[in-house]
């Protein structure tokens, strides 16, 4: 690189400083300027393709990190100390010694931070070395390159099955329609495959893209962290302008699919990539015993000063006693002593150092290694181990396990949280029909059970050519291939054989097939199959959902299929199709749809081209409703064959194909709640609006009828139907058409275009567009799918409200549906006082939240439930939830919060969630958990003290952003009332068994001071102090803190109540911290004092009279862990029994090998000589007496819960059990009740004009008979 002036440099880099900071960046080609110096490079201002996050580096690792260890306030301290003891006026002890603690600490810590940047390094060094295709002007091609040698302004060419290395922006496929279709796996978890669509018009030359013929200049927006969002322009030479978005853009990490290859211009690199900005790294939380840990180290800082204090005034009285100078006072080198005062001063600092230890140095450590032991065994735990996906519970935040055991409210998401998210296609409405199709209820009834049955089913299909009976066979080639075909289309994101495959309703088969059928139902089916994002690819290329969870399934016996075929009895007559042109719906359509009076759907013949095997498509969706909807289409005849960015092919039951012209997608979001596709139609050339939506947000958007009611009736009969379907809790959309003129369509497109076009607010004006247009919509129908819920979902839920625990969920659903799955999962109770909160406006709002709190004031006031607990529940939506959580009426809905066990939430977004959770976390001050498995539950997962994300059909966004990850909702049962029971209650007796012994063996050393004028002397040898802590009593605590148990998990399981004694202050409170301080206390009195009065008068020296004192501790410290201990293992006994003979053998070694020790050889003469072993006896034995008839009295006249517990966990099963029925029954546990089926009673279309249906305005519903829904007051 050639020299440049300093100030040339500087002027450059101010330069570049503000090229990053706009926030408009223009991007040019690099290719003219291939082989310039760099800084004629016009795009240089922007960084590189290189990554690095390591955080240090050779030549400065050892001051970076020792920097960042300074942070933490205990080195810091501990390191003062040291530093300290070297001063010869305050010095306590060999300065040398006083270095060994820290350093020990000092050096562990920094070799994990080294270890760990190094797997950081060479992580770094594999992804930039990774070969990428740039192209080069000097070799007309496309050479190879490292990633890390990328720039902004390339052009690089991304082959099929190959990562994007930087944030490109696609310019040119190998699709001949321009489509690169992506698996963004690596970024948020997602395995289905998302189309990406070259610029429009950024291609001049034909067939292939030439690099040097793009002249244009990029025009995009600031990096940042949106990955949904990108604005971005390319402004041609003739000031054209092309308009781009997130459609076009390729982002790094993302993996190219089902294309030969594509050529994108890198428009951002390395760090500014959307997917580094996202890569925050893991985040640290603090726990609630951390906290209060940290408070307890304070008091301990405290009361070290208090004992310095007296120490130095002790010293100054002292030597004001002493008529004259004693011999052993040596003055300073000119002659003089220190006064009174002085040396009392210097005397503050010198105990400071002698009683340093009373703040536990190694307690951080300890703390981690436990936690980690306890991680191991989490995730190591066979029960949380879910077969079916091969995965097992993920720990990703390390400081926070014993948070999981002092949980206070959990708020979870329904679908794919408590249910399956497996969307189950059973009712539709069409034009104000409903068709209920019974049959596929039928089939649904027997296949409660899991995908295995499901396979067995489903893969054992019959020929339709003849009645389905059990007896039939076919050969088994033929059997195992439609076997594997079924395998393999389960490998596939919602697409098991319960979501695909649907039995046509025999009605709505007539009603296609009969001459009096209509636009209508032709229309609905047409918009169930293309009004989607679903990507369609060939069985040939599908992959699994998820490189972390695969599926296991196994072949099944015909016999296990012949058993559940034999619970339909009359189900045997019905035809299960194989094909659409075997099936009876294409059987009955495939002659009237080619001959129908319907201008829609009048084709030309069929062509010369092949028809695509139904068999081997595979439908790629981005949600599960799209899935099943589509897969409902092909049932009915209606197969979605492909789609592109300008076309969607639909074969009809006809056998014909229809290629509809695709003039845009208007996409889902969670404003409009509603996707649109606009086509033109092959035959008619109509343009042609299709709709779908939720129900609130399709009803009002539809036309006004002139002259007849026909619209009106429609709309009022599928409104019924709507309502049923959510009653019985199924997820309804509304399907809707509309068709334009052209003039319409050139208007609105213009407009559209602009929009596109926009750099600023491109987000509103592109979603003011889609909302101009979607008005005046002709209602077709609606539809209602089950999602089933997951196993144990209410056993888990019923345990959690047993163990203390508020339950909310939190759902986008209608209210109806959510009241119907909080039912059947048991978060609502038929005896609840049931709350239902639904206002239009603020004063409706008010009155309802004050009428509730007086009904619940009542309830508790009510002499008759002095002593019960009112099990009151509260059902609020998501416009009520916004103003009850408005500064004026927050408080009372608190209050009325706080009284409710379990509360659902309907029709709340994303955002809601978040704000719900933060705001019951800060105005309760409790402990809060999260679940979801979506994208949409990130923001709510992130906002709680612990964050779970379940493995869900729906990527992995919720696992990533997640402290915790489980497969199943039902294991969160264990993973608390065990998991986080054990893993709080030995981290909090720990905690306090450290502090314990930290001052336990301390205050022998402050206790001496009175005996030698607090002089700071010591009557251990120094480097024995340093040993006591550092290896003779390290190790017993921290595999207590491991591996003791309480209760075992059958007890925790059985009893959930016992999970109540983590919660709040739990055991680790204030009360528990000094009474072990005291505790301490008197031991180290007794540990001093008998010794003391045993040897007082005789001769022996200082450090034989410091042998036993040690030796007494040590043996107190021990046995006193040995009482706290719940359940022992060889491990407690080895590590006790080992630390005791470890001592002996150092101390004897330590006096042997350094002969100019003063205490040489004292540890065998206090051997030799009974009176030590006497000492030691009686002394333990004192010091241990109080604690264990404490122990034994409290456990025996007022006894715990756990110790209770304890004792039955000794009995025999049989009686056991007995036992735990009578004390839940004594200490008002929830009954078992076994879920029936009719509670609440699934309504029928007649009863949709009972007192069940809420008023618009507002309604507030109290339920406290059994099986009654809500009545309003």
């Amino acid at each position: 690189m050639p020299w440049m002036n300093p100030l040339a440099r500087i002027r450059d880099a101010w330069r570049g400083q503000r090229a990053r900071d706009k926030e408009l960046r223009n991007l040019v080609s690099n290719l003219p300027y291939e082989g310039l110096d760099k800084h004629k490079q016009p795009n240089r201002h922007f960084p590189g393709n290189g990554i690095k996050t390591t955080k240090y580096s050779i030549l400065f690792f050892l001051p970076m990190n020792l920097f960042e260890q300074f942070h933490r306030l205990a080195n810091l301290y501990f390191v003062g100390l040291a530093i300290l003891n070297f001063v010869p006026m305050v010095q306590a002890f060999e300065p040398e010694v006083a270095l060994i603690p820290i350093c020990v600490i000092l050096a562990l810590t920094a070799l994990k931070d080294a270890w760990e940047d190094f797997g950081r390094y060479q992580s770094d060094k594999e992804l930039n070395g990774l070969p990428c295709f740039v192209y080069s002007r000097k070799k007309k091609c496309y050479v190879e390159k490292r990633w890390k040698d990328v720039r902004v302004g390339d052009f690089v060419k991304v082959e099929s099955n190959d990562t994007v290395p930087a944030d490109l922006l696609l310019l040119f496929t190998s699709d001949p329609n321009g489509v690169c279709h992506i698996e963004t796996a690596n970024l948020d978890g997602e395995t289905n495959l998302k189309q990406r669509r070259a610029v429009p018009g950024a291609c001049v030359t034909d067939p292939e893209f030439e690099p040097e013929s793009f002249t244009g200049v990029v025009i995009c927006e600031k990096p940042n962290i949106n990955l949904n969002h990108f604005k971005c322009y390319i402004e041609k030479v003739d000031k054209e302008k092309l308009g781009a978005g997130i459609s076009n853009l390729l982002l790094r990490g993302c993996t190219v699919r089902n294309t030969g290859y594509a050529i994108g211009f890198v428009v951002y690199a390395g760090h500014e990539t959307k997917s580094m900005l996202n890569n925050n790294g893991p985040r640290y939380k603090r726990s609630r015993l951390e906290r209060r840990l940290n408070v307890d180290v304070i008091f301990c800082i405290l009361l070290l000063v208090l004992m310095c204090i007296i120490g130095s005034l002790g010293h100054y009285l002292w030597l004001e006693s002493m008529p004259g100078v004693p011999l052993y006072l040596v003055p300073h080198g000119d002659g003089h002593l220190d006064t009174p005062s002085l040396a009392s001063f210097y005397m503050f600092f010198s105990m400071i150092i002698l009683l340093q230890v009373l703040i536990p140095i190694s307690l951080y450590v300890s703390i981690e290694l436990v936690k980690i032991g306890q991680i191991f065994f989490i995730t190591n735990d066979l029960d949380l181990y879910d077969e079916d996906t091969d995965s097992r519970v993920q720990c990703k935040a390390l400081n926070i396990t014993e948070d999981l055991g002092q949980i206070q409210f959990i708020f979870s998401d329904k679908t794919g949280t408590l249910t399956e998210n497996k969307m189950v296609f059973r009712r539709c409405s069409i034009m104000g029909i409903e068709y209920p199709h019974k049959e596929n209820a039928v089939r649904l009834s027997v296949l409660n059970k899991r995908d295995e049955d499901e396979d067995v089913l489903f893969s054992q299909t019959p020929s339709t050519k003849q009645p389905w009976s059990l007896d039939s066979e076919e050969p088994p080639e033929k059997k195992s291939e439609r076997t594997s075909k079924s395998k393999a289309h389960s490998d596939v994101a919602f697409s098991s054989p319960l979501e695909t495959e649907v039995i046509p309703d025999q009605k709505l088969l007539r009603q296609l097939g009969g001459t009096d059928r209509t636009d209508a139902y032709l229309d609905f089916f047409l918009a169930l199959a293309i009004c989607n994002t679903v990507v369609v690819s060939m069985a040939t290329g599908k992959r699994r959902r998820s490189s972390v969870f695969l599926q296991r399934r196994q072949s099944t016996p015909l016999d296990t299929f012949s058993s559940l075929m034999k619970k339909l009895g009359s189900w045997t007559c019905l035809r299960i199709r194989s094909t659409p042109d075997t099936s009876p719906s294409a059987q009955e359509l495939s002659g009237d749809l080619t001959g129908g009076q319907t201008r829609h759907l009048h084709v030309p013949p069929r062509g010369t081209t092949p028809a695509v095997p139904t068999d081997e498509l595979c439908y790629e969706a981005e949600s599960p409703d799209e899935a099943v909807l589509v897969h409902t289409a092909k049932a009915y005849g209606f197969v979605l064959l492909s789609r592109t960015p300008d076309s969607v092919t639909v074969r009809l039951p006809s056998g014909a194909q229809l290629r509809y012209e695709v003039l845009d997608t208007l996409t889902f979001d969670s404003t409009r709640k509603r996707m649109s596709v606009l086509v033109r139609h092959p035959i008619s050339k109509q343009c042609i609006l299709y709709t779908k939506g939720a129900d609130y947000a399709i009803m009002e958007l539809l036309e006004t009828p002139h002259g007849g009611k026909l619209q009106t009736d429609i709309a009022s009969d599928t409104q019924q139907h709507l309502d049923c379907y959510a009653k019985d809790g199924l997820r309804t959309l509304c399907i809707t058409k509309k068709v334009l003129s052209d003039r319409e369509y050139e208007n609105w497109a213009v407009k559209r275009h602009q929009a596109l076009t926009a750099m600023d607010d491109r987000e509103q004006l592109i979603m003011d567009s889609a909302v101009t247009i979607e008005t005046d919509l002709c209602l077709l129908g609606a539809t209602g799918v089950e999602d089933r819920l997951q196993d144990n979902v209410p056993d888990t839920i019923m345990s959690l409200r047993e163990a203390g625990i508020r339950v909310w969920v939190l759902t986008g659903d209608k209210t109806e549906t959510a009241v119907n799955i909080g039912y059947a999962c048991r978060l609502l109770e038929p005896d609840d006082l049931l709350i239902n909160m639904s206002c239009q406006n603020k004063i409706t709002c008010t009155s309802t939240l004050n009428c509730a709190l007086e009904e619940v004031r009542r309830f508790a006031d009510d002499p008759r439930n002095v002593d019960t607990t009112p099990d009151i529940s509260l059902v609020i939506d998501g416009r009520t939830l916004t103003m009850v959580t408005s500064p004026d009426l927050r408080e009372r809905f608190v209050d009325l919060a706080k009284r409710c066990r379990s509360v659902l939430c309907c029709r709340v977004t994303p955002l809601q969630k978040s704000h719900v959770v933060k705001f019951i976390r800060e105005k309760l001050k409790v402990m809060t958990l999260a679940v979801g498995d979506g994208a949409n539950d990130v923001n709510m997962i992130q906002a709680a003290d612990i964050g779970v994300g379940v493995c869900g059909q729906e990527g992995m966004q919720a696992v990533m952003a997640s402290d915790f990850a489980i497969s199943r909702f039902k294991h969160l049962k264990k993973l608390l009332l065990v998991h986080g029971h054990w893993c709080y209650s030995r981290l909090a007796n720990m905690v306090i068994y450290f502090f314990y012994k930290n001052a336990a063996n301390v205050n022998l050393l402050f206790w001496f001071q009175f005996f030698c004028g607090f002089t700071a002397n010591a009557m251990i040898d120094h480097w024995l102090m340093i040993f006591f802590n550092l290896i003779f009593t390290s190790v017993p605590p921290v595999m207590f803190g491991i591996m003791d148990k309480d209760v075992s998990a059958e007890m925790l399981l059985g009893l959930p109540e016992l999970y109540r004694t983590g919660q709040g202050k739990g055991e680790y409170t204030f009360f528990t911290f000094w009474m072990s301080m005291l505790d301490a206390f008197y031991q180290s009195l007794v540990a001093f004092f008998v010794p003391y009065y045993t040897y007082r008068g005789s001769n022996i020296d200082i450090f034989s009279f410091g042998t036993p004192l040690n030796t007494i501790s040590l043996f107190t410290i021990l046995l006193h862990l040995s009482i706290e201990i719940k359940a022992w293992t060889f491990v407690h006994v080895i590590v006790i029994v080992g630390s005791v003979l470890l001592y002996f053998g150092v101390t004897l070694a330590y006096g042997f090998m350094y002969l100019n020790y003063s205490g040489f050889w004292t540890l065998q003469t206090q051997m030799a000589d009974p009176m030590f072993y006497l000492v030691c006896l009686i002394a333990t034995v004192i010091a241990l007496l109080p604690r264990y008839l404490f122990h034994v009295l409290k456990n025996s006249i007022a006894p715990s819960p756990i110790v209770q517990a304890r004792h039955l966990d000794t009995l025999e099963p049989s009686a056991r059990d007995q036992w735990m029925k009578e004390w839940r029954s004594f200490r008002g546990g929830v009954q078992d009740k076994t879920p029936d089926e009719s509670v609440p009673p699934s309504p029928s279309l007649e009863s949709l004009n009972d007192d069940s249906i809420m008023d618009d305005e507002f309604t507030l519903n109290v339920i406290t008979e059994s099986r009654h829904r809500p009545g309003s007051l």
